[in-house]
Parts: structure tokens; sequence; C-alpha cells
């Protein structure tokens, strides 16, 4: 999906459900196929749409200065770089998406920026991720950075792939980094998660639930809450009304624990 331009993208529907304007009527099309299955997507796009902002502050109160996010999709408002550098400026953001149109658009409203880009890049490939020079010369990966994964891995239906791919990311980077994920769960949806998985060509999880998200946490220390529901991760203020069979996807923030360096002190001879 998205591979073409006369081809519905993930990210142009995903703007749509937004409210944004960077789609096209093959887009819209499809984004209202989907909403006349689960009409609850654009609640579930602006609860993820928030749950980002919240991470991103969260992170960079933190002391976090460097941020990854893959499959960010179409620029819109209150991107990472923006949410962060309001709080610490000079942060750099590096956007990564496999959808070569997302990435041109992104390239084109970043143009001149030294402190975030916009590249192309595959989540299932981290070796040739982790190793694009445009990626290098913002992130130092000596250096704790967060890697945010949010709203994608639902259009990954290989649990395999994702757990290789998310575990090597964490072995890449230094002690102190975080990962972000968020991800629809699609258990007991039935007939309806089968047709969002024609809807989507393929590129939909079924049968996913909060448990299966929880192992994609692999090699990290959970945040609390842990893996929640996105609404009830660290809320400003009072929390979201919202109805749990609707608001099916969750979320969570881990953090790759630092070694500890002390070493033993040798005991004496006797």
């Amino acid at each position: 999906m998205g591979e073409s331009p006369e081809a519905p993208s993930i990210a142009r529907m995903y703007d749509f459900y937004l409210g944004g304007t960077q789609h096209r009527a093959v887009d819209r099309e499809a984004a209202r196929e989907a909403l006349a299955l689960r009409p609850e997507l654009v609640d579930l796009s602006k609860a993820n749409r928030a749950f980002l902002g919240r991470v991103v502050r969260f992170l960079t109160g933190a002391g976090i200065r460097q941020f990854i996010d893959i499959g960010a999709g179409l620029p819109t408002q209150d991107n990472v770089h923006q949410v962060a550098q309001r709080i610490a400026p000079g942060t750099r953001v590096v956007y990564i998406d496999k959808d070569p149109a997302a990435v041109e658009r992104g390239q084109a409203l970043l143009e001149g920026s030294d402190t975030a880009r916009v590249i192309e890049g595959d989540l299932l490939d981290p070796p040739a991720l982790l190793s694009d020079p445009r990626l290098r010369e913002l992130i130092d990966l000596d250096r704790p950075v967060a890697v945010l994964v949010l709203a994608i891995l639902h259009f990954i239906p290989d649990d395999n792939r994702i757990r290789d791919a998310l575990r090597h990311l964490v072995d890449a980077v230094a002690p102190g980094s975080h990962l972000a994920i968020s991800c629809g769960i699609s258990e007991g949806l039935g007939d309806d998660a089968r047709s969002l998985t024609s809807l989507y060509q393929g590129a939909f999880s079924t049968g996913r639930s909060i448990a299966d998200v929880h192992g994609f946490f692999a090699g990290v220390e959970l945040v609390d809450p842990g893996v929640v529901t996105l609404p009830l991760w660290h809320p400003d203020g009072r929390v979201q009304d919202f109805r749990p069979e609707e608001m099916r996807i969750v979320g969570g923030v881990g953090r790759k624990p630092v070694v500890d360096r002390e070493f033993p002190v040798p005991s004496s001879e006797a």
C-alpha cells in the first residue's frame, strides 16, 4: 500500500483521520471504507498523536536530546522536533519512513534545518537504517537516544520480524536510551479485523493482544505505568473520556538499563 500514486497511502490516510490536508482522493476513499468498519479510527489516531506529544515531553524532560522517529508518516502539527525543541532547543530528530512520497514531503518542509531531517528507511531493516550516513550525521548512537515506533506495528503481521528488528535497535543504542511503542490491538475483532486486512492490502495484523505488544519491549525496562491503553499513559490532567472496547490502541515506554560500571574490590590474598 502506498508504493504508487494510484494506491492508498497509510500515511495519507492517517493524515485524513487527523483532519490534515496531505491526502488524495484515493486515500480518502480507502479511509472512509475503514471508518465504515471502525468509526473509532479517528479517535484512535488522535489518541496516538496525543500520546506522541506526552512521550516526547516526558523523554525530553528526562534529558533525552536525540530522537529517531520510525514510521513518521506525513508532517502534521506538533511534530517531534517541534515538541522537543520547545523544552530543549537543539534537540536532534531524524524522521524515517518507507513511503517515498512522505519522505519527499517531509524533506521539503525541513529543508535548511540543521537539527531535524527526514530519510527513507524500513523498520524491518535496522542495519541499513542505523548505518545511513544521514542519520549518523545527527544521531550519536554512543549517547542515549529515544527510538519512537508509533502506530505502525499493527501494519506488520509478522511478530517475529518485529521482535527481531526492535531487539536489533535496542542492542545498537546506548544504555539509558528509550524505546516508545504504540500499537493497535485486534484480538476479538473477528470479521472486522479481516476486512481491515483486506482493505490495507494485507498490511494489518489480526489477533494481536496487549500481551503481544508487551513482548515487543524485550531488552528494556518498562516505565510506569507499563503497557496501557494510550489515554492512560501519563495523561495531561483529566484522563480523556473513552470507551475501552473502542480505544483498541496501547503503548508504553521502556528504558535500556544502564550497566553498572563499578567493579568489585578484589579480596586480599590470604
